[in-house]
């Protein structure tokens, strides 16, 4: 029997157990082309995904320099980053979260001609459309000393 979709979505012809393995691979799910031997319309997206898988995605990423002029090297849902002095950025987002109850991961690495040292990274979700960062590193004898890093990564989930 054919395997049919009709213009309500009904799926005829399937049996228990599904399609066999190796019938959809990577490539069918990365087209937006209707197949009807394989049951596919589209690429899979986050429309399409459940509350709680959608919940868990990454919201916006960034990776930029902060050293001199700040430059984004690449990202994903950020239009912008500001330069509040040594030490001090806001992230400004393309499209708002849907609260502030996101989780920002932070990293940061800093270069000098004589040594290379992790940076320490701080962040704050300020509002649904900017994240506070404030970077340096942390003296055993003085405590933390703000300082530009030239390597600076935030990943913001909700």
């Amino acid at each position: 029997m054919p395997i049919t979709i009709n213009g309500s979505g009904t799926v005829t012809g399937l049996s228990v157990g599904g399609l066999p393995d190796g019938s959809i691979n990577n490539a069918d799910l990365a087209t937006d082309a209707v197949s009807t031997s394989k049951l596919l319309n589209g690429a899979v997206t986050t429309a399409k995904l459940g509350s709680a898988e959608a919940s868990g995605l990454c919201k916006a990423w960034v990776n930029f320099n902060g050293t001199g002029v700040v430059a984004i090297r690449a990202s994903y849902n950020v239009s912008s980053i500001t330069d509040n002095g040594v030490g001090a950025f806001t992230v400004n987002l393309t499209t708002a979260l849907a609260d502030t109850n996101a989780a920002p991961v932070t990293s940061g690495m800093r270069y000098a001609a004589s040594v290379s040292r992790a940076g320490k990274v701080d962040a704050n979700i300020a509002s649904t459309t900017t994240v506070r960062l404030f970077t340096g590193f942390e003296d055993t004898s003085t405590g933390p000393v703000p300082i530009d890093l030239e390597f600076n990564h935030v990943a913001i989930f909700r």
